[in-house]
């Protein structure tokens, strides 16, 4: 149980870290001066220090939507699988039970969004809710189709037993489910190519737009909940996809797994880099390949087994 708390306040650490990271490493691949990587815990504690001001528009959702936001995904930081031998999890929580969470967070930021009564804030909801339902049921099945070939629904024991025994039989559908996968984690967190979480174009902001009315603490909230998103689904990524280290000591388990999540963040940045952002009417073709890959993944398990 220590192991298991210290993982999660671990990830609850990392998350901002992750974040300056992606950000320094494209800085640096576009030669320019980076940023600090400890910018995104300098914009914290800026954010509390600052005053909150709500909009007259306002109702009293955007007192309650930030913390609404952020509690599903703390919730989800304890369904993640374990990181090092002998870690507590929590093996009976399903793909459906962790997408819905997600789904809830997503829920009450667009709520967020639509409760200031501005423009931008209700453009943004709505391309929000768009991806989102494209999102979903992709996510659904990717999860699914790794945890059939794991021999477990649980996503904790699904994690624990592609560390212990990778199914190298189930190889084509494991390599569908990842493509799969990383594609859901570029959109759900609002990266390049679905979206720029950098730029506030108002013809281009999907995240940003929901979020454009508030400050102080109300905004930190916000970036936290939207940094812990982030890892979540490294996390996910590095557990379900990544499946090794598992078996050493301690300290080398927990230091891989931080390898892990810092490599993904880099594939992050090296995309982001190298792509430009689509059309907003362009993202269907992109989250629809997700969902292909994911029929794939299934179909190539069931019928070829491969």
């Amino acid at each position: 149980m220590i192991l298991y708390c210290i993982t999660i306040t671990l990830l609850i650490l990392l998350a901002p870290l992750l974040l300056s990271y992606i950000k320094v490493t494209k800085m640096l691949l576009l030669f320019k001066r980076p940023i600090s990587l400890f910018q995104g815990y300098r914009n914290f504690s800026k954010l509390m220090h600052k005053e909150t001001i709500i909009s007259k528009e306002a109702s009293a959702i955007t007192h309650y939507a930030p913390f609404l936001v952020l509690s599903p995904l703390l919730i989800v930081l304890f369904f993640l699988p374990p990181v090092v031998q002998g870690s507590y999890y929590v093996s009976f929580v399903d793909a459906f039970t962790i997408t819905g969470l997600i789904s809830l967070s997503t829920f009450f930021l667009m709520l967020l969004g639509l409760d200031s009564a501005s423009a931008f804030g209700g453009m943004g909801s709505s391309r929000e809710a768009f991806i989102s339902a494209l999102v979903e049921p992709a996510m659904v099945l990717t999860i699914f189709s790794v945890s059939l070939m794991a021999g477990n629904l649980g996503v904790g024991q699904a994690g624990v037993n592609l560390s212990e025994h990778f199914p190298k039989e189930h190889m084509a559908s494991f390599l569908f489910s990842g493509i799969s996968f990383f594609i859901l984690l570029i959109a759900e967190n609002g990266r390049i190519p679905v979206d720029n979480p950098e730029t506030h174009l108002e013809l281009t902001m999907v995240h940003e737009a929901m979020i454009l009315d508030l400050t102080g603490i109300y905004l930190a909230i916000i970036e936290t909940a939207a940094s812990i998103k982030f890892i979540i689904f490294a996390s996910l990524f590095a557990a379900l996809f990544m499946p090794f280290g598992f078996e050493f000591s301690i300290p080398i388990a927990f230091l891989i797994f931080i390898f892990k999540l810092f490599f993904i963040a880099t594939m992050v940045a090296l995309l982001e880099v190298n792509t430009a952002k689509l059309r907003l009417f362009k993202i269907p073709n992109l989250l629809g390949l997700a969902i292909v890959f994911a029929f794939l993944s299934l179909i190539t398990f069931y019928v070829l087994g491969a």
